[in-house]
Protein backbone atom coordinates (compact mmCIF):
# COMPACT_ATOMS: atom_id res chain seq x y z
CA UNK A 1 0.00 0.00 0.00
CA UNK A 2 2.80 2.43 0.87
CA UNK A 3 6.33 2.65 -0.43
CA UNK A 4 9.47 3.46 1.49
CA UNK A 5 12.28 5.73 0.46
CA UNK A 6 14.21 4.22 -2.40
CA UNK A 7 11.10 2.72 -4.00
CA UNK A 8 10.89 -0.20 -1.60
CA UNK A 9 7.34 -1.58 -1.47
CA UNK A 10 6.13 -1.67 2.11
CA UNK A 11 2.88 -2.32 3.89
CA UNK A 12 0.95 -0.24 6.36
CA UNK A 13 2.87 -1.74 9.29
CA UNK A 14 6.07 -0.27 7.88
CA UNK A 15 4.63 3.24 8.31
CA UNK A 16 3.81 2.53 11.94
CA UNK A 17 7.24 0.92 12.42
CA UNK A 18 8.90 4.00 10.90
CA UNK A 19 7.05 6.29 13.31
CA UNK A 20 8.00 4.07 16.26
CA UNK A 21 11.64 4.07 15.18
CA UNK A 22 11.60 7.86 14.77
CA UNK A 23 10.21 8.23 18.30
CA UNK A 24 13.37 6.58 19.61
CA UNK A 25 15.30 9.67 18.48
CA UNK A 26 13.01 12.15 20.24
CA UNK A 27 14.58 14.74 22.50
CA UNK A 28 12.00 15.44 25.21
CA UNK A 29 13.77 16.26 28.51
CA UNK A 30 11.10 18.79 29.58
CA UNK A 31 7.75 17.18 28.82
CA UNK A 32 8.81 13.54 28.76
CA UNK A 33 6.41 13.11 25.83
CA UNK A 34 8.40 11.39 23.10
CA UNK A 35 6.69 11.53 19.71
CA UNK A 36 7.58 9.96 16.38
CA UNK A 37 5.89 10.74 13.07
CA UNK A 38 5.88 9.07 9.67
CA UNK A 39 4.46 11.04 6.75
CA UNK A 40 3.68 9.18 3.52
CA UNK A 41 3.87 11.22 0.33
CA UNK A 42 1.89 10.58 -2.85
CA UNK A 43 4.86 8.71 -4.35
CA UNK A 44 4.69 6.30 -1.42
CA UNK A 45 7.87 7.49 0.29
CA UNK A 46 7.96 7.61 4.08
CA UNK A 47 9.46 10.68 5.75
CA UNK A 48 10.03 10.61 9.50
CA UNK A 49 10.55 13.02 12.34
CA UNK A 50 10.79 13.14 16.12
CA UNK A 51 10.01 15.97 18.50
CA UNK A 52 12.94 18.16 19.54
CA UNK A 53 12.29 20.15 22.68
CA UNK A 54 14.12 23.31 23.71
CA UNK A 55 14.50 25.11 27.04
CA UNK A 56 12.97 28.09 25.21
CA UNK A 57 9.68 26.23 24.79
CA UNK A 58 8.53 28.22 21.77
CA UNK A 59 11.46 26.81 19.81
CA UNK A 60 10.37 23.22 20.34
CA UNK A 61 9.77 21.35 17.08
CA UNK A 62 6.97 18.80 16.92
CA UNK A 63 7.58 15.45 15.27
CA UNK A 64 4.94 16.19 12.64
CA UNK A 65 6.64 19.39 11.48
CA UNK A 66 10.07 17.74 11.54
CA UNK A 67 8.70 15.01 9.24
CA UNK A 68 7.02 17.61 7.04
CA UNK A 69 10.26 19.58 6.72
CA UNK A 70 12.16 16.43 5.76
CA UNK A 71 9.52 15.56 3.17
CA UNK A 72 9.51 19.02 1.62
CA UNK A 73 13.33 19.02 1.56
CA UNK A 74 13.09 15.84 -0.53
CA UNK A 75 10.65 17.43 -2.98
CA UNK A 76 7.36 16.06 -1.66
CA UNK A 77 4.37 18.37 -1.78
CA UNK A 78 1.33 16.07 -1.51
CA UNK A 79 0.68 13.58 1.27
CA UNK A 80 -1.66 10.66 1.90
CA UNK A 81 -1.09 9.60 5.50
CA UNK A 82 0.51 10.67 8.75
CA UNK A 83 1.10 8.27 11.63
CA UNK A 84 1.99 9.73 15.02
CA UNK A 85 3.27 7.46 17.79
CA UNK A 86 3.44 8.34 21.48
CA UNK A 87 3.87 6.35 24.65
CA UNK A 88 0.65 7.72 26.16
CA UNK A 89 -3.01 6.79 25.95
CA UNK A 90 -5.10 8.23 24.59
CA UNK A 91 -2.62 9.19 21.88
CA UNK A 92 -2.38 12.89 21.06
CA UNK A 93 -3.65 14.69 17.98
CA UNK A 94 -1.34 17.14 16.18
CA UNK A 95 -1.12 20.58 17.79
CA UNK A 96 -2.63 23.61 16.10
CA UNK A 97 0.67 24.75 14.58
CA UNK A 98 1.22 21.32 13.04
CA UNK A 99 -2.33 21.25 11.70
CA UNK A 100 -1.80 24.60 10.01
CA UNK A 101 1.60 23.60 8.60
CA UNK A 102 0.17 20.37 7.18
CA UNK A 103 -2.84 22.22 5.73
CA UNK A 104 -0.48 24.12 3.43
CA UNK A 105 -0.15 20.86 1.48
CA UNK A 106 -3.77 19.65 1.49
CA UNK A 107 -6.64 19.00 3.86
CA UNK A 108 -7.45 15.42 2.87
CA UNK A 109 -4.52 13.97 4.81
CA UNK A 110 -5.39 10.88 6.86
CA UNK A 111 -3.95 11.12 10.37
CA UNK A 112 -3.61 8.25 12.81
CA UNK A 113 -2.38 8.66 16.39
CA UNK A 114 -1.15 5.48 18.05
CA UNK A 115 -0.47 4.90 21.74
CA UNK A 116 0.42 1.73 23.63
CA UNK A 117 -3.18 0.48 23.69
CA UNK A 118 -5.33 2.97 21.80
CA UNK A 119 -5.61 4.43 18.31
CA UNK A 120 -7.40 7.51 17.05
CA UNK A 121 -7.88 8.73 13.52
CA UNK A 122 -9.04 11.79 11.59
CA UNK A 123 -8.85 13.63 8.30
CA UNK A 124 -6.95 16.89 8.62
CA UNK A 125 -10.06 18.79 7.54
CA UNK A 126 -11.82 17.45 10.67
CA UNK A 127 -9.07 18.79 12.93
CA UNK A 128 -8.75 22.11 11.09
CA UNK A 129 -12.05 22.83 9.33
CA UNK A 130 -11.31 26.42 8.28
CA UNK A 131 -7.54 26.86 7.88
CA UNK A 132 -5.74 30.07 7.05
CA UNK A 133 -4.47 29.78 3.49
CA UNK A 134 -3.52 31.61 0.31
CA UNK A 135 -7.12 32.77 -0.15
CA UNK A 136 -6.74 34.77 3.06
CA UNK A 137 -3.72 36.73 1.85
CA UNK A 138 -4.04 40.18 0.28
CA UNK A 139 -4.69 40.30 -3.48
CA UNK A 140 -1.24 41.88 -3.87
CA UNK A 141 0.28 38.50 -3.05
CA UNK A 142 -1.29 37.04 -6.22
CA UNK A 143 0.88 39.29 -8.37
CA UNK A 144 4.11 37.77 -7.10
Amino acid sequence: MFGGCGGLAVGEDAVLDAAREARQGAYAPYSGLRVGAALVDRRGHIHTGANVENASFGLTMCAERVALGAAVAHGARRFDRLVIVTDRDPPVAPCGACRQALAEFGLDLRIEAVGPQQRRGWRLTELLPDPFGPRDLPDAMDAK
